[in-house]
Formats: C-alpha cells, sequence, structure tokens
C-alpha cells in the first residue's frame, strides 16, 4: 500500500513540475491574480489523475488484494474469538447451573 502511494506522489510530482513550466512558459493559462499557484496544484491534480489510474493499474490491484486479505484475516480473528466467547461462557453456566 505504502508502495502505491509513493508512486501515486511520484507522478503528482512530475506532473506538477511539468505544469508549472508549461504554465509559466505560457502553454497553459495562468490563474486569476494570487490563485495561480492553486491553479497549478489543480491542473497537476487533474493531469496526473488519469495517468495514475492507467499507470499504476497492477500496484492498485496488488494493493486491493493485500487490503482484501488483511481484511479477511481480521474476520476470522473477530469470529475465532467470538466462538471462543461463546464457549467460555457455555462452560461457565453449565459449571453455576445446579445438578
Amino acid at each position: 500500500m505504502l508502495r502505491y502511494t509513493l508512486m501515486r506522489l511520484g507522478i503528482f510530482a512530475g506532473c506538477l513540475l511539468v505544469v508549472w513550466g508549461a504554465v509559466y512558459s505560457g502553454i497553459f493559462p495562468r490563474g486569476f491574480g494570487d490563485s495561480n499557484g492553486l491553479w497549478i496544484l489543480l491542473l497537476a491534480l487533474v493531469v496526473s489523475a488519469p495517468i495514475s489510474w492507467v499507470a499504476l493499474r497492477k500496484e492498485r490491484d496488488r494493493a486491493s488484494m493485500h487490503v482484501v486479505g488483511r481484511v479477511d484475516r481480521m474476520k476470522a480473528n473477530l469470529e475465532a474469538n467470538r466462538s471462543q466467547e461463546d464457549t467460555a461462557d457455555d462452560t461457565a453456566r453449565a459449571q453455576s447451573q445446579p445438578s
């Protein structure tokens, strides 16, 4: 998951540099007034999103499988704890009832 996040940030940083250069060279329009920095960030985000979607498909699937595996393990542990508590509760009730 960390690998995917770092790769995504790397693509965003690359797009940010390209967009910054394109805005200051006049290829892309500048923002209004003092909003130029925000305009560059927004434009870099819009450009990097589809690039990340296509370029990181395999890494995203790998991260998704990792998350699914962790969720399945947590569900199994929760179910094991729940059944263990039920068994302990049943045992305690059986011992507390008079014969």
